[in-house]
Parts: C-alpha cells; structure tokens; sequence
C-alpha cells in the first residue's frame, strides 16, 4: 500500500476515541454526578437525559469508526493476508467491535427502559434504591455492568490499534511477509 490514508485512518480513530471516550465519562462522571441529585426521584432523569443527548453522538462516531475500519482493511487487504500477525489482529478486532456494537446497543436499550419512568427513584442513574421500581432496578443493575464492559472492549480495540500501527513499521511488515515468500531451492 503506497498511497497515505490519512481521512480513513483519522476516521477510524476519532471514532473509537469518542466511543470510549463518552462512555467512560458516563461511566465516572454522569452516572457518578447523578448520586449528587438532591431529589431521588431526579437521579435517574438526570442520567437518562444526559445518556439520551450523547446517544446520536455516540451513533455517528461508532458509524464514523467502522467506516474508516472497514476502508483499512480493503486498503490493506494485501498486508491483511500476506503478512503474518496481521490478519489474527484484524479478525479479533473485528469480532470485538461487533461484540462492543451489540454492548452498546444494548446497553442504549436499558437506558431506553429507566427512560419511559425516569422518576422512579434512586441512589444514582445505575444504583437502584430500595424503593426503585423492580423493572427500572433490574435494568439499572444491568447498565452498572454494562457501563465498564463498553470502555473495557472499546479501550482493548485502542490497544489493538496500535498493534496494528506497530505491524505497518518497515521491518514488522518485512519480517512478517518473510514466511510467506516461496524459498529458493526447495
């Protein structure tokens, strides 16, 4: 691959920097801050709304994300299959941002839930109160969980990604494209 993918790369980057980026600042900060509601009854108003105006941000940065992705890859396809490391890195990539699509949209659908009756009250938007609806508790305990496993997943493709830049280096793709090439003499 000769030509710079300067656009796609940014895209798939910046996508997945927003995508855990937002959902660890729900995580810490707007699930955190909605404890500090004075009214139990606004705890979980607070968190869904806040939840609900980062959602179509959330949406277009996990879009913006695959896209550039999916561009890499055909941009690559050739390192992709030749070069040894690289297509093992790219299939558990794959599998994790489609593991961490389906989180999130989940994870969007429990929030979906406490938002019908958002005054229900509670300790905070992910901590049920004894008096908290059984329905809005049990989707509440859920999202407490599934609040960690979106910036766990999407923080792990962070980490995969720069494997993956380190196997576009000179010398990573020569050492990986070596088992591949026909040996003379044999």
């Amino acid at each position: 691959m000769a030509e710079r993918q300067t656009v796609i790369r940014s895209m798939h980057d910046l996508g997945l920097a927003a995508w855990f980026g937002g959902s660890l600042f729900g995580a810490v900060g707007l699930n955190g801050a909605s404890a500090a509601v004075a009214d139990p009854s606004d705890r979980t108003h607070v968190a869904t709304v806040g939840w609900a105006k980062w959602a179509p941000v959330n949406a277009a940065a996990i879009a913006v994300h695959a896209v550039g992705g999916i561009a890499l890859i055909a941009g690559n396809k050739g390192r992709v299959v030749g070069q040894s490391g690289t297509r093992g890195n790219t299939l558990v990539k794959g599998a994790l941002t489609l593991a961490a699509m389906g989180v999130t949209a989940y994870s969007g659908s429990q929030g979906a839930r406490l938002g019908k009756d958002s005054k229900a009250p509670a300790n905070s938007g992910v901590d049920p109160a004894p008096e908290t609806p059984a329905e809005q508790a049990k989707a509440m305990k859920q999202l407490k969980l599934l609040q960690w496993a979106i910036p766990v997943l999407t923080g792990t493709l962070l980490v995969l990604g720069a494997q993956q830049g380190e196997q576009q280096k000179a010398s990573e793709v020569v050492k990986g494209l070596l088992p591949s090439l026909p040996t003379l003499g044999r």
